[in-house]
């Protein structure tokens, strides 16, 4: 007998033993998996402070009602994540309610909700997989009444919603990819799409565009980027460089190519730039915008003065310098928002590998409103398809904006990545 109960306890071990590996290995793939969902949804650029540890949280972001500071979500018993269960960890990703309560909308959990549930389950794999790091959460810089937590279940339940992502079935499989990597694990509307006084996205103007930490993030719908004369290879370059032949991306977006799409694989980018461009099939490309500048024209002096050494006399642009001016995007738009927030901002030098970088472009505050609006119409009408009628009182409104967030003159310097 006793043999025999020795016996079934060795084969209750052998089981377990066996239950024990194989579950190791499909954790393994899990991990793999969400070590790649996180990198799609771009999750280390918001919870890593400047010269932080990955994933400990401490990033400041300035909004309307004060600075809110990104969590540690590394697995840290006591300052991050490491007593969430799964399901608390999905409530987190879901829902907006994590074990403070619930959660600023800054976490883009009205995106996260249309995350399929194997996907949820890989991310949480990872994240439990990391080095836990303690580090105590910054107490955020809110302003009453928006410090009491309880206040946003009430916006939840007004404009957030559990729901699921559902695939058209009038587009292919591709087309449908690009659509979740997008809307649900890259967020993009998160930043793309304008909100109304309520902070709600205003899903009537999806990807539209909206400003945010003083630039636009751009309106990239099919038509607009269509109008522009992108096509997907050039936003493939666009996100895997950070430049192509339309301009560089600066700003917080110069962080999401970094760390985020930059390291998509192949048939993910394909995915993405067939959604954003609504085509699987390859957009014509148009011609380079490339006439020769008026030097009668008002704005002529300062271009050659101020812009030419970098962009060049004729726009052209200087490799491993300064992109060019024909054709390029921040322009070559109806918003003139970004063109006045780079020449009071300035850009910081930037590399993102050894064949692609640029150097810093300083601050041009200098510059009086009359001046800048000029400027703005000499590479317009040269270099672009948009009329030039910026005016002055346009420029000074967002001059305005900038100098009251404290924000003109301090984006020139070094991209830290």
């Amino acid at each position: 007998m006793k043999n025999i109960k020795t016996l079934f306890v060795w084969l209750a071990f052998l089981l377990l033993a066996a239950q024990f590996s194989q579950a190791q290995t499909a954790s393994q793939e899990q991990i793999e998996k969400g070590k790649y969902l996180a990198v799609a949804g771009d999750c280390i650029a918001c919870h890593t402070a400047p010269e932080g540890m990955p994933f400990a949280g401490g990033l400041p972001m300035h909004t309307p009602f004060g600075v809110l500071y990104s969590t540690n979500i590394t697995p840290d018993k006591n300052t991050g994540i490491g007593k969430y269960s799964y399901e608390l960890f999905r409530q987190t990703m879901h829902e907006g309610k994590g074990s403070a309560g619930h959660l600023y909308p800054a976490m883009p959990y009205t995106s996260y909700t249309l995350l399929t549930e194997e996907d949820t389950q890989a991310l949480y794999a990872y994240f439990m997989s990391l080095p836990a790091v303690m580090q105590v959460n910054r107490d955020n810089e809110i302003a009453f009444p928006f410090n009491l937590r309880f206040g946003l279940g009430f916006w939840k339940a007004l404009f957030a919603e559990d729901t699921s992502f559902e695939k058209d079935p009038d587009k292919s499989v591709n087309w449908n990819r690009g659509n979740y990597l997008v809307n649900a694990l890259g967020h993009c509307g998160e930043c793309h799409t304008p909100r109304n006084f309520t902070m709600e996205l205003d899903l009537t103007r999806p990807m539209q565009g909206n400003v945010i930490a003083g630039f636009e993030a751009s309106d990239i719908t099919p038509g607009r980027l269509i109008a522009q004369g992108w096509t997907k290879p050039e936003l493939a370059s666009l996100f895997k460089n950070g430049y192509s032949d339309k301009g560089t991306v600066f700003g917080e977006m110069s962080m999401v190519v970094y760390h985020s799409l930059s390291r998509l694989n192949e048939s993910d980018m394909n995915a993405v730039t067939s959604y954003l461009l609504d085509s699987d099939k390859p957009v014509e490309a148009k011609p380079i915008i490339a006439r020769t500048p008026d030097k009668k024209a008002a704005g002529h002096n300062t271009y050659v003065n101020m812009c030419s050494g970098c962009h060049g006399l004729e726009g052209q642009g200087k490799p491993k310098i300064a992109p060019a001016m024909q054709s390029n995007a921040t322009i070559n738009r109806p918003s003139l928002y970004n063109s006045v927030a780079v020449l009071l901002r300035g850009i910081p030098s930037q590399k993102y590998n050894a064949t692609t970088a640029f150097y810093a472009m300083d601050s041009f505050e200098e510059l009086s409103n009359q001046e800048m609006a000029d400027l703005i119409n000499y590479m317009r009408k040269a270099w672009t398809d948009e009329s030039p009628n910026v005016t002055a009182d346009q420029v000074s409104r967002i001059r305005d904006e900038l100098e009251g967030d404290g924000l003109i003159g301090v984006g020139s310097g070094h991209a830290e990545f």
